[in-house]
């Protein structure tokens, strides 16, 4: 297994609800390496960038909203870049289904994320999909003097 590197966002919804430790001690448990860390305002710039492959979606600008926090109160993301063997498919593993309701309970999406009344998924974390999406992913997010380790997907 190769040697890789993966964005993780936790997103505004988790740290409204304080969950940011229980998703860190989970992603630390995997054994990765944390390579980049930081607390960000998400422009809309960013947002849109980063979710550019969904903005055909009916539901492009409420995930827009979420990720810049207009949603939950809270105008922040924690980002962090994981490498080691494997990592994109662990972190991905760890994470869950993308819907709270469809992953499995030991998931962190699965045990913290949750539909709200409203309609509102909170999905607690963004973590990169695959090698492709990580490549193009954690450059939007860190600069490469931000990153204790050279960025690698495959």
């Amino acid at each position: 297994m190769s040697n890789e590197t993966t964005l993780v966002l936790i997103k505004p919804d988790a740290l409204a609800r304080g969950l940011a430790g229980a998703v860190l001690t989970r992603l630390e448990q995997l054994g990765l390496d944390l390579v980049g860390a930081k607390v960000m305002r998400v422009s809309r710039q960013l947002a849109e960038e980063h979710y550019k492959a969904l903005r055909a979606k009916p539901f492009f600008n409420d995930l827009i909203r979420h990720l810049r926090g207009e949603l939950h109160g809270v105008d922040y993301v924690l980002a962090f870049v994981y490498a080691g063997p494997g990592a994109i498919a662990k972190v991905r593993a760890l994470a869950g289904a993308t819907n709270p309701e469809q992953a499995e309970l030991m998931s962190l999406r699965g045990s913290l994320g949750r539909m709200t009344t409203k309609g509102i998924m909170e999905n607690v974390l963004h973590a990169s999909s695959d090698a492709q999406e990580a490549e193009c992913e954690i450059p939007l997010w860190f600069r490469p003097e931000e990153l204790l380790a050279p960025l690698s997907t495959r």
